[in-house]
């Protein structure tokens, strides 16, 4: 007997390919909210409903309806876009939202608070801008990262257009989203041809794909699902992928879950890529759990099918086997700040934007006005990275003095230390549904007392990567990173340690269920011991594996066993 379709399941079955009852409830006055089945169809469309958590008790007091908005995420593959791009959509964030612009962990913008009576003139107006949100959240192959680093200016121009190709051919073909937001004709008849990759039910969870050029690996890519690694010759081209499946994430509130690294699975030539992610892609629509949602990710059906079944389908489907992977190496998974020349003479510049998040602060840096007026003069374009920073990239000498002087007047220039420069969190509260605890907010106070600590012990200018989620979603990728945070509760965090500081390995919990000054005191003498103990260019997650502070994390099955002996204590 068959085991009964998820409720997800049954919503995407009857939405009529993402329609649902979407274009009726933006016609409803009455309430700045849509329905519940609509919640889970408007995430195709690149959007989430939420509220502000800040004001629901004195709302609830006030007997009101919650204080809704939408965050509209879009897709922009690589994180590429136009400094005329760039402008339309600081135009958006003032008009249409709450003043600021959100660079996301998967290189693209986020705007948030906009309000239901504004959706359709909001969606319009990223049209207006080349731009779209479809198929930046749901069930679905989301938005594409690539790599970033101007110095290999010809294998990163690979990257990103093997990322651009793989977002259009994956892209879902419902009319649904112009049908709905852009006032397009609806379309009679046809339906069933119409998700050739995708079906009607797409796929049975999200699908995260990346594309990395070693030795950076600031795209994460063995916290995705599908990822394709550069192989370089020795001119510097490409001559070929390797690919990794099956990665990241746990299910919120689901202890049973486990995050995962992905596997390098094989190699490709350049002229198969295309033809490889759409097979895995349907080997995971057809082989996925589509009846219960925690265990619907890729990583979990490559865990119960394993890794040689699922090449073996992959192969049928190219028609074609796959080589056996090439050597290749990363040396880190963050950014490279200030100025970098690139292959081709032009300059790339690369800002540090704290969490992300682009506004103007008052007696501090004008974030928003600051871009808005190097988008205003520069002739180049932008690149948001993986760790939520901005490249003005393709800079040409003439202009880069200007550039430099708007950077200074403007404040655009950080100079935090190397725990901030490698600190991520996610955006948590006061919006999200799922958080627990803080994150964006809280970071910050977070890294600054920390950085007393390191200073103390001689090490402040050490690079040591520190991410924080406000519940284990994870959407900050905290299980991969040295110091990891995640929300259990108001205030409270659970505190894993041991990640790789390249992104190959995942961290192991060492401490349960702490509140701020109790990180603080758990990590200092850590940090002493890694200030004496540590040996030459050993970094802070290898130390404390070497240490015995927490055992290594092998698998995803793994992750839960041995923890440290503080979560030992506190269980």
């Amino acid at each position: 007997m068959s085991k009964e379709l998820s409720r997800n399941e049954r919503i995407k079955e009857a939405s009529g390919y993402l329609r649902g009852t979407l274009a009726e409830g933006l016609t409803d006055i009455v309430t700045g909210a849509i329905t519940e089945d609509d919640q889970q169809l408007v995430k195709f469309h690149g959007m989430y409903l939420q509220d502000d958590r800040d004001l629901r008790a004195e709302r609830t007091k006030k007997k009101l309806e919650k204080a809704y908005s939408f965050m509209i995420r879009l897709r922009i593959p690589g994180g590429v876009c136009t400094p005329a791009q760039w402008l339309q959509l600081d135009r958006i964030a003032r008009d249409y939202a709450n003043g600021t612009l959100r660079l996301t962990t998967r290189q693209t913008f986020q705007f948030h608070g906009v309000i239901k009576a504004n959706l359709k003139a909001t969606m319009k107006a990223i049209d207006t801008a080349l731009l779209d949100t479809l198929a930046a959240c749901g069930d679905v192959n989301r938005n594409v990262l690539a790599s970033t680093n101007p110095h290999q200016s010809r294998a990163h121009k690979a990257a990103l257009d093997l990322a651009r190709s793989i977002s259009e051919h994956l892209l879902p073909q419902t009319p649904a989203y112009r049908e709905i937001w852009l006032d397009g004709e609806k379309v009679v008849g046809g339906e069933e041809i119409i998700e050739p990759v995708y079906g009607r039910t797409y796929l049975p969870r999200k699908f995260k794909t990346v594309v990395a050029v070693p030795p950076s690996n600031e795209v994460d890519i063995f916290a995705q699902d599908l990822g394709f690694i550069a192989i370089l010759d020795e001119k510097g081209e490409v001559e070929g992928w390797n690919v990794t499946v099956g990665g990241m994430g746990m299910t919120h509130g689901e202890e049973d879950t486990y995050p995962r690294t992905a596997d390098v699975m094989g190699f490709c030539r350049p002229e198969d890529a295309l033809a490889v992610a759409e097979a895995v892609v349907t080997v995971q629509r057809d082989w996925g759990d589509r009846t219960l949602r925690k265990h619907a990710r890729l990583k979990y059906t490559i865990e119960d099918r394993g890794l040689a079944a699922f090449r073996a389908e992959v192969e049928r489907r190219i028609g074609k086997a796959l080589g056996e992977p090439r050597p290749f190496r990363f040396d880190n998974n963050g950014d490279r700040y200030g100025w970098v020349e690139g292959e081709d003479g032009r300059s790339h510049l690369t800002l540090f934007i704290e969490n992300g998040r682009l506004r103007d602060i008052p007696g501090g840096p004008s974030l928003m006005t600051g871009f808005r007026r190097i988008a205003e003069f520069h002739d180049g374009e932008f690149r948001l990275t993986a760790n939520q920073n901005v490249i003005v990239a393709d800079v040409s000498p003439e202009k880069r003095p200007a550039i430099e002087a708007l950077v200074e007047e403007y404040g655009l220039t950080s100079h935090a230390t190397a725990l901030r420069r490698n600190a991520m969190a996610c955006v948590a509260l006061p919006t999200c549904g799922l958080a627990l605890a803080e994150s964006e907010r809280y970071l910050p106070s977070l890294v600054t007392a920390l950085e007393e600590r390191l200073n103390l012990r001689g090490v402040a200018e050490d690079e040591i990567t520190i991410r924080m989620t406000g519940c284990p979603n994870g959407c900050a990728r905290p299980y991969i990173a040295e110091i990891g945070l995640v929300g259990k509760g108001p205030g409270r965090y659970n505190l894993y340690l041991g990640g790789a500081f390249d992104g190959s390995r995942l961290s192991k919990l060492y401490a349960a269920d702490l509140q701020h000054d109790e990180i603080v005191d758990a990590l200092d003498p850590l940090f002493a011991a890694y200030a004496h103990g540590r040996k030459p260019a050993e970094r802070f997650g290898d130390f404390v594996i070497r240490a015995g502070i927490v055992a290594a994390t092998r698998n995803g099955r793994d992750f839960h066993a041995n923890t440290g002996p503080l979560a030992e204590a506190a269980e």
